[in-house]
């Protein structure tokens, strides 16, 4: 064989092997682990942390009406709410700090819905603390939603809708123009009664995410 024909030879063995270093190192980055198991997973499981003020009643309520359009639904025992989201100057709860709470506490695979009957606010704007009835980021791993603003007379039906919107940030939906879809912008009103299930694009988008309506 010829000297050139040789050197050729061991110039490409020393390059194939160098790149399955390289691929075998990539596929054993953590990180390139979990992005991978992320696009790959089975439906991430819902875990509803009621808070100890909630009525156990209402979590029910909330647990069996998820069961419905999701797969994997987990009630957890109740617990105090988190000190360090406790706003005195307007005697509510900061519902960033109680999400941030929330994502500490659970693992990869796992998405918590809180729940309390505690009046609850955010940042909105130029507002530093404007009052709300839940907050979810998106896409995120953790929501929370408050029953303090909601019609007392149709609590149950009101909660329930109010943990899907915010369960729906979570998978990745932005809030829709229909009126009667669960993701509507409530503009800071209570517009619950007016919105009866997903839309037909929201829904399509959370079946691909692994949600089954009956």
């Amino acid at each position: 064989m010829p000297q050139t024909m040789k050197y050729w030879k061991h110039i490409l063995i020393l390059s194939a092997l160098i790149i399955g270093v390289v691929v075998y190192l990539f596929f054993k980055n953590p990180q390139v682990i979990k992005t991978m198991n992320y696009f790959n997973r089975l439906p991430d499981t819902v875990l509803i942390q009621p808070f100890e003020d909630m009525n156990e009643a209402q979590a029910q309520y909330v647990y069996q009406g998820l069961k419905h359009v999701y797969p994997s639904v987990v009630l957890l025992q109740a617990k105090a709410l988190p000190e360090c989201a406790w706003y005195a100057p307007r005697a509510r709860y900061k519902a960033d700090s109680i999400i941030l709470v929330l994502k500490k506490r659970q693992d990869f695979g796992y998405v918590t819905l809180g729940i309390t009957d505690k009046d609850i606010s955010t940042t909105k704007g130029d507002v530093a603390d404007w009052g709300i009835i839940g907050l979810g980021y998106l896409p995120g791993s953790a929501c929370v939603v408050s029953t303090f603003r909601l019609n007392k007379s149709k609590l149950n039906e009101q909660l329930l809708k109010v943990c899907l919107h915010e369960l729906g940030h979570t998978r990745g939906l932005r809030h829709c123009e229909v009126k009667t879809c669960y993701m509507r912008d409530a503009e800071g009103h209570n517009t619950a009664d007016e919105e009866y299930e997903f839309c037909a694009s929201c829904r399509k988008k959370l079946e691909a995410k692994g949600w089954v309506f009956k």
